[in-house]
């Protein structure tokens, strides 16, 4: 199977013939465009193609007509002219001779304007573009090991950094990476290359301590800015190596000694009067100052007392007067295990996903989310184009150095994965530090489980190997022409509230059977569902938990898959109405059962007024006559019991070890929602409440398993008084026995 890359795409959302028009008249303008909902970052008012990373939409600039191409027809950093190199400051500059400057000045102008617009150079032949911020990084910025590498996973951050930086409506980003993916370095060269060109301004690091921060400010920071050439480089006051700020201003010893004792006219000089710093870990860090950008490095990495999440809600304030946003935050990390600061990163993270806004148009955090798999940006597998090797290569690729590069990094990545198979948390830290998936990044360690970690992630993993897409079907049930209590249809809607991985045939869909008025299931052979439910539409909150609805077969005679999950509900509509309408249509479309906790009867209610109280299954651990009147009445089971909960947690147990992960067989289980997958992987049974979907599958398989909890009653046998003949058999006749 071939690799498909789907990082970012190339997208058409705008008229071919709009864009012609308005790059003739250069009227695109840098920022967020709410007419096309795409991001402009260009600032020449045209634009190209237009990028889709991680459902943001950034317009790149129009190719130029002539492209910058080297010998090697890739990239190469520009070499500084030997004469200016001798000038270290500006001071240097002011006493060069006019004759000389001139020669220079186009070259200084060039510099600064690809500063601020970006670059194009032929790559392998391809027009690249890069945007300024990039070209610093690669031109002008001294890291570890010398001059960076061009690689393309770069490239794409630093476009979706710009769009960060272009949009009103961000905060920053939120960036989920692999380790030695370069994140410290370019943050580094953006918080100087910032710095350079603002005044009146602060910039802050923060890490997951305070030395680390330190280390970030002294080793990558200090060295950027020392490196840069005169022309972009500031006066600066205090020590040319800093240990706690870099302050960007007129130092006072400018104006004394020399300056006063000569009778040279006094020049006024400016200086940006900008600063770097960085501050220790803690909640508070920057609180109540006004920064223009935060780079929050390894902040997946913070541990108990420090918390990413209140850290975030305070110096959040620091980048916004009132609603406006006036600094930006530059977030990157990989994951520690989630009771290690990894589930506030994670929580951190998927509130930044640019798909879910608020009516402001921001997302949850403010901040955008970006992972790029480990395949992208892994040291040995990028070649001399700055292309990764995904896959094995069928003709000679090498890596900048020069080195062939025979393996693919994906079959590099699965043989060194198949290696700690027998080490499960050594497997999860391996798919922590390199992660293909969101779920790779966030991995936790097995010994805080409840359930099988193991055969968990072992069905994750292949779900994602198998591309869930391609299984499941998203949707929505409605009744046939909109007539309620007729037949119910599914109609594929990508935004749907349901996703299902299996619909039955022609001859089981709408199975409802009508008894003295009220409507059983058909199908309570084939399969029954499990439901988490709410009672109340709005929270005062604005959260609540979701209702929860999945469905599971059980082994039959019919056309159905047999102990398999087939349907998973996670919403919760506007409505309360609403999710009980959708589960209402879920059970006649199946023809199955449901059991419900009834703590929360609304549900329990509403089927029984419609008619279908013979969908709502007794609890299977009372026989009729013992249950009490309101169970008579609409059925459910209750969650407050503790041999509930016992035999509740038993039941998905159970059903983990037969039926998920690695089969004794050799096979794969047939679970294909993730969703449900990871609730299992953090379930607790003394904080159900939390866990909706362990909720309502675990009731599924309950209700696929109730002749296990049936309750055992001795009945008492009366004793019969019948006498049993014997018989001699001796002789020719038989003869009774006298007892």
């Amino acid at each position: 199977m071939s690799y498909e890359q789907s990082l970012y795409k190339i997208i058409e959302p705008v008229k071919r013939t709009t864009i012609s028009r308005m790059n003739k008249g250069k009227k695109w303008k840098y920022g967020y465009n709410k007419e096309h909902d795409i991001i402009v970052i260009s600032k020449t008012g045209q634009i190209g193609e237009i990028y889709e990373i991680q459902n943001l939409r950034v317009a790149l600039p129009k190719v130029p007509v002539q492209v910058y191409e080297t010998e090697l027809n890739k990239w190469k950093k520009i070499e500084y002219p030997k004469e200016l190199s001798k000038l270290k400051s500006i001071f240097d500059w002011r006493d060069y001779p006019e004759e000389r400057k001139d020669q220079w000045h186009d070259y200084i102008d060039e510099e600064f304007k690809r500063r601020d617009e970006g670059f194009w150079f032929k790559n392998n032949g391809i027009d690249t573009y890069i945007v300024g911020t990039h070209y610093m990084y690669l031109q002008w910025s001294k890291i570890d090991v010398g001059a960076p590498d061009f690689r393309e996973a770069n490239r794409l951050f630093f476009i979706f950094w710009e769009a960060c930086k272009a949009d009103k409506r961000c905060y920053g980003m939120c960036y989920l990476k692999n380790r030695r993916s370069g994140f410290s370095f370019m943050s580094s060269a953006e918080t100087v290359n910032l710095a350079t060109i603002s005044s009146d301004s602060r910039y802050g690091i923060l890490s997951k301590s305070g030395s680390d921060a330190k280390k970030m400010f002294t080793d990558k920071v200090v060295p950027i800015s020392i490196n840069y050439p005169f022309f972009f480089k500031p006066i600066q006051d205090g020590m040319d190596r800093p240990k706690s700020e870099l302050a960007y201003r007129v130092p006072a010893s400018k104006f004394t000694r020399r300056k006063i004792q000569s009778k040279e006219k006094l020049e006024e000089l400016m200086g940006l009067d900008t600063t770097i710093d960085w501050k220790n870990t803690g909640d508070n860090s920057y609180d109540g100052e006004k920064l223009a950008l935060l780079v929050h490095d390894e902040s997946g990495k913070w541990e108990r007392p420090d918390n990413i999440l209140n850290n975030w809600r305070v110096t959040k304030t620091c980048l916004r007067l009132g609603s406006r946003i006036i600094g930006k935050c530059m977030m990157g990390s990989t994951s520690n295990s989630l009771d290690k600061g990894g589930s506030n990163f994670k929580k951190l993270y998927e509130d930044s996903d640019v798909k879910k806004r608020n009516r402001n148009g921001q997302t949850k955090s403010g901040l955008y989310s970006l992972f790029i798999p480990m395949e992208w940006n892994y040291e040995g597998f990028i070649d001399e184009y700055g292309i990764p090797v995904f896959t094995n290569p069928d003709n000679d690729r090498h890596a900048p150095d020069g080195e062939l590069i025979d393996v693919g990094v994906v079959d590099h990545w699965e043989n060194e994965a198949d290696g700690l198979r027998d080490d499960q948390d050594g497997l999860n830290e391996f798919y922590r530090q390199f992660p293909r998936t969101t779920e790779h990044a966030f991995r936790d360690e097995t010994k805080n489980s409840l359930f099988n970690l193991v055969k968990l992630y072992e069905q994750i993993d292949y779900n994602e190997g198998n591309r869930n897409s391609s299984v499941l079907n998203v949707g929505n049930f409605q009744w046939a022409n909109g007539v309620k209590d007729t037949q119910v249809i599914f109609t594929p809607d990508p935004n749907g509230r349901f996703k299902i991985s299996w619909a039955p045939p022609a001859n089981l869909q709408n199975r409802v059977i009508l008894k003295n008025g009220i409507k059983y299931p058909g199908n309570e052979h084939v399969g029954a569902f499990g439901c988490d439910s709410y009672d109340i539409s709005g929270t005062v909150d604005g959260k609540g938990s979701k209702g929860a609805l999945h469905g599971l077969t059980k082994f039959s005679m019919e056309d159905s898959p047999a102990n398999t999950f087939f349907l998973e509900y996670l919403a919760r509509p506007q409505t309360a109405e609403i999710f009980f309408e959708d589960v209402l249509m879920a059970l006649v479309f199946y023809g199955m059962p449901i059991l419900c906790e009834n703590n929360k009867p609304r549900l329990l209610y509403y089927l029984r007024r419609r008619g279908y109280r013979g969908f709502s299954m007794n609890r299977p651990d009372k026989v009729w006559n013992k249950l009490s009147t309101a169970e008579k009445e609409v059925g459910g089971i209750p969650n407050s019991s503790e041999d509930i909960k016992q035999a509740h947690a038993a039941a998905i147990e159970m059903y983990i070890n037969d039926h998920v992960g690695l089969l004794q067989d050799g096979t794969y289980g047939t679970l294909y929602f993730n969703d449900l997958l990871n609730d299992w992987s953090k379930f607790d049974i003394n904080k159900r409440t939390k866990f909706d979907a362990s909720i309502s599958s675990g009731l599924a398989i309950m209700a696929c398993n109730r002749h296990l909890y049936v309750p055992n009653h001795k009945i008492e046998k009366p004793k019969l008084n019948i006498s049993i003949a014997k018989y001699k058999n001796t002789g020719a006749t038989s003869q009774i026995i006298k007892q």
